[in-house]
């Protein structure tokens, strides 16, 4: 199976973060499962003596497949199986949802996380959200989510939903509040990757000793 390009990143010296993408190429003959797993929904590793320097990723049935340069060590191996999946998470998720979409999308999660008590009136993208990922107001019963979401992980659209249907139930952000979203087992890692965004949008456009 071919493997998409945009999936083949070149991890940097020094375990840096990933630095953008490069040619794939095609999966080298000997490339082994390495203990993650195989079965349907989960990740299977393939370590490669002739794959020197990229590491690709691809949904194969119902499995992922993560292949990495044989020299990797089981530290770096599971970095980078959190940065692909969450790229091709954020390529899967990159089709816009209308607003209606959105709707069923948080009445599924009021029904799974809150017991069904969130019910918001409207839920709807907007474009003047520059500094929050997403806002309500609890009297109108309206949810309104930054169009800076798109293209991010299901789980962190998940996230920023919930924590505005968690808002129409708890207007502030005391003890209360978070105990309602303690359900939500990807809390703490979208939070982290939001974390990161906003980090890196805040980083020195610093040009490289290339002139790149």
């Amino acid at each position: 199976m071919s493997v998409d390009p945009l999936n083949s990143v070149e991890p940097p010296h020094h375990g840096a973060e990933p630095n953008g993408a490069v040619p794939n190429g095609a999966v080298a003959d000997g490339a082994v499962a390495d203990g993650v797993g195989a079965a349907p929904g989960e990740v299977e590793v393939r370590r490669s003596s002739r794959r020197r320097r990229t590491v690709s990723a691809y949904r194969e049935g119902g499995r992922t497949v993560v292949l990495i340069p044989a020299r990797m060590s089981k530290d770096e191996e599971r970095r980078w199986v959190s940065v692909m999946l969450d790229k091709l998470a954020a390529q899967e998720s990159r089709r816009m949802l209308d607003d209606g979409e959105l709707a069923r999308r948080a009445d599924r999660l009021s029904r799974q996380y809150l017991q069904g008590r969130a019910r918001p009136a409207t839920v709807r993208w907007v474009t003047n959200q520059n500094t929050r990922w997403g806002s309500c107001t609890p009297a109108e019963g309206s949810i309104r989510l930054s169009h800076r979401l798109q293209g991010m992980p299901d789980y962190v659209l998940d996230y920023v939903l919930l924590h505005e249907l968690a808002h129409l139930l708890v207007p502030g952000h005391g003890p209360r509040f978070w105990r309602l979203l303690e359900a939500y087992p990807r809390t703490e890692r979208a939070r982290g990757f939001l974390e990161g965004v906003v980090a890196a949008d805040r980083l020195p456009n610093v040009p490289s000793p290339r002139g790149e």
